[in-house]
């Protein structure tokens, strides 16, 4: 099974905010996932993220590939590989 850290997209129209969540790479992207481990909030200024770092390096040492904008994300957070 292979696993990505993604965003999962959330609220209403033109005022999205995500989630990072762990998920299948195979299902859809609002779809299943097996845990969240934070959330991004853009709208807000300045933005809004929080992430659970010990839970984020756990499934990246256990082989989670985070998406590009997760990896940009985790960059800004001091979450490194």
């Amino acid at each position: 099974m292979a696993v990505r850290i993604r965003l999962k997209r959330m609220g209403a129209k033109k005022s999205p905010f995500y989630r990072i969540v762990v998920a299948d790479s195979r299902s859809p992207r609002d779809g299943r996932f097996i845990e969240e481990i934070g959330f991004y909030n853009p709208t807000t200024e300045p933005i809004t993220l929080k992430i659970n770092e010990e839970k984020a390096q756990q499934w990246l040492q256990e082989g989670a590939q985070p998406s590009d904008t997760v990896r940009v994300l985790f960059n800004k957070a001091g979450i490194s590989k």
